[in-house]
């Protein structure tokens, strides 16, 4: 099974069983390309009996898996009157393909559409209630729970946690210069600046206005300020709002504060490390400080 993916306009392989499978499910297929891509494109289903007299098939899959496809069975799953993506039945044994076959195939694919789209709405709903809107980060609720759930599982096999804590430092002068727009666009870079600096495993969310909180699972204060460090470098050095014509510099603020050496709970985590941060405001800015 292909799923559409409507920012690339292209198929990505969402389900791949049998023989090589495994081997095309990293692979992406252009909307048009192939019989699946064909079958995306037009909504409607193909029958191919020889995949070497049919213009449509794309060879490149087999030379990349090594498997020899001689017919194939593909049918759009279309839901609300549009192609949400393909079922492709893929056969090397060299026997044909029958309208019958496709008319079960077609018995079965057409509830599935309905049922995968309505998945995939109800995904993006839930999505969108832990996301900040502006920077695509988590928000602070989300963080919350997260934290909360973190903590327990720190508790139970005795593991460490940090919290990093940030604010950013003259982010009100690039409002007054270059305007709200701009504002919030250097909001959504610092987030940018942020994901590439940490670790998969680390949860990142704008926590309210121009600050953001890091949580670092299995991570002890050492751990986390050296983290930290890298992403204030990162953001010092960074030339803000290049896309728009302007040339800003700002900096940020950072706490720390460590489970369970500084506190037990998630909400005295982030008074702690955001105690830190506001002790860096008021001594320099631009710099780090752990919780005591």
């Amino acid at each position: 099974m292909l799923m559409v993916d409507e920012e690339k306009q292209d198929l990505r392989f969402e389900v791949a069983l049998g023989a090589k499978g495994k081997d095309i499910s990293s692979l992406r297929l252009k909307i048009g390309e192939g019989v699946a891509g064909w079958v995306a494109q037009t909504g409607r289903p193909a029958i191919v009996n020889d995949t070497a007299r049919d213009p449509r098939f794309a060879a490149r899959f087999d030379l990349k898996t090594q498997f020899q496809t001689r017919s194939i069975l593909c049918a759009p799953l279309i839901s609300r009157g549009r192609t949400i993506g393909v079922v492709e039945i893929l056969n090397k044994l060299g026997g044909r393909f029958t309208r019958s076959d496709l008319d079960v195939l077609m018995t079965l694919v057409e509830p599935c559409a309905i049922a995968i789209e309505n998945a995939i709405l109800f995904q993006r709903t839930e999505q969108l209630t832990i996301t900040d809107d502006l920077t695509r980060l988590f928000n602070s609720r989300y963080m919350n729970v997260y934290l909360s759930r973190e903590i327990k599982r720190c508790k139970r096999h005795g593991i460490p946690l940090s919290v990093i804590f940030l604010d950013l430092d003259g982010f009100k002068n690039i409002n007054d210069q270059y305007g709200h727009l701009a504002g919030s666009g250097t909001l959504t870079e610092v987030g940018g600046i942020l994901a590439q600096g940490v670790r998969e495993s680390d949860i990142l969310a704008r926590y309210g206005g121009d600050e953001f909180v890091v949580v670092l699972p299995e991570t002890p204060a050492a751990g986390a300020l050296v983290i930290a460090e890298r992403l204030r470098r990162a953001i010092e050095e960074h030339r803000f709002l290049e896309g728009q014509g302007f040339s800003a510099r700002i900096s940020a603020s950072f706490g720390i504060a460590a489970y369970p050496d500084h506190a037990l709970t998630p909400e005295g985590l982030i008074q702690k490390a955001d105690q830190a941060m506001y002790r860096v405001k008021e001594r320099e800015k631009n710099g780090i400080e752990v919780a005591v």
